[in-house]
């Protein structure tokens, strides 16, 4: 069953099924894509509609991306063998773009076979050439496209989004305005099983699955649009350029699949003089670099913090042992010093007297000391002397009167 199953280019051609309608021959609707979401205003500046001509006359639709102001990125079946394409730059509703003009200078890969521009190949990757410079704003931006470093990595289980104005169903209508889906990026083995082996999954190319809903997808119309992740440096990258499904169906449940365009980075430079790669290691380091200054800078304040531990100087607290120089305190005996008191040490001397505290009043006994003026108590001692001599005079006489009288 799946071996049998044939692959189907999202521009509307298909093989063995005839039944297929382009999506210029349904009239627009505002119906979404399949399983998806209207886009806002300026949700998808990179985005580019494209209506392009064969020689027949016959108008198909496709979709790109700004990968500068002078350049495209799209599917190589959406402008092989085409006559003239117009450009919709700036737009979600189509009646209403920001910018609009015609190209008929477009590049498709070298390894693109345009003769078999009908079947699925792989390779199916072109430039457009402008022809003029877009101006950017808030409507117009470039994408930046999947680097080389990350050309064959496996994105399996990482979610993706396709945005386009292609067919919301099976041969449905195509819708006016911008629509968008979720899915889910698979590894490029279980693309090539669920497409039961075919050469058309190789290296460079990469699958996607719904997210909530089987049936979401890209169909016709969505061709050459951008698939775009999360990148690992959080930056919004094209991972994918829209390419082809089941031919059983855009809501299948079958895996969709993309051009990876990290593989084709020399080519582009070779056509467009521009280089459009890029390396994860050039920011990273550069990023890195500051981080080692700022590491610097946090060293020369962390020392500040070791200079805080001046605060442990302030074991000048230990010089506080000036506290002990605080026996200054003990120098405070100048409270001695205040014993200008002692000044009078005649407290001192009168310690002798006072335990009691009328020792301060001893110090009348200095005032006395003009008794030692006066000598006269000594004289008194002599007064004392003299009375003794005069009582003894006394007792003398009384002795004499005494024998005076015993001799009367």
């Amino acid at each position: 069953m799946l071996g049998a199953v044939v692959i189907l280019a999202l521009v509307g051609t298909a093989i063995a099924d005839p039944n297929l309608a382009f999506p210029e021959d349904v009239r627009m609707s505002a119906s979404r894509i399949v399983s998806g979401w209207e886009a806002q205003e300026g949700q998808f500046p990179f985005q580019l509609s494209l209506r392009m001509v064969n020689p027949a006359g016959s108008v198909f639709g496709c979709g790109a991306s700004v990968l500068s102001a002078e350049w495209g990125l799209t599917a190589a079946h959406c402008t092989a063998n085409r006559v003239t394409i117009v450009i919709r730059a700036g737009t979600t509703n189509l009646t209403r773009p920001a910018e609009i003009f015609e190209t008929t200078t477009y590049f498709n890969h070298p390894l693109y076979n345009e003769v078999l521009q009908g079947n699925v190949q792989p390779h199916d990757i072109g430039l457009l050439k402008f022809g003029r410079s877009l101006t950017f704003g808030e409507l117009i931006q470039p994408i930046r496209i999947q680097n080389s470093g990350s050309k064959n990595k496996n994105y399996a289980g990482q979610l993706a989004l396709a945005s386009g104005w292609g067919n919301t169903w099976t041969g449905g209508s195509s819708p006016e305005v911008l629509n968008w889906v979720n899915l889910r990026l698979t590894s490029n083995q279980e693309c090539s099983l669920a497409y039961g082996g075919s050469s058309i999954i190789v290296d460079s190319t990469i699958c996607t699955r719904g997210v909530d809903d089987p049936t979401q997808s890209t169909c016709q119309g969505d061709s050459g649009g951008p698939l775009t992740t999360i990148d690992e440096d959080g930056v919004i990258t094209q991972v994918g350029v829209t390419s082809f499904v089941s031919i059983l169906g855009c809501h299948a449940g079958i895996p969709s699949g993309f051009i990876r365009p990290g593989h084709y980075h020399d080519w582009f430079t070779q056509v467009t003089g521009i280089d459009f790669d890029w390396d994860f290691a050039v920011p990273e380091p550069s990023t890195e670099a500051p981080e080692p200054s700022t590491t610097v800078a946090p060293e020369d304040e962390s020392p500040e913090v070791p200079d805080s531990p001046e605060v442990p100087d302030s074991p000048e607290v230990p010089d506080s042992p000036e506290v002990p120089d605080s026996p200054e305190v003990p120098d405070s005996p100048e409270v001695p010093d205040s014993p200008e008191v002692p000044d009078s040490p005649e407290v001192p001397d009168s310690p002798e007297v006072p335990d009691s505290p009328e020792a301060p009043e001893s110090p009348e006994a200095p005032e006395t000391p003009e008794a030692p003026e006066s000598p006269e108590v000594p004289e008194s001692s002599e007064s004392s002397e003299s009375s003794q001599s005069s009582e003894s005079s006394q007792s003398s006489e009384s002795s004499s009167s005494e024998s005076n009288e015993s001799d009367e």
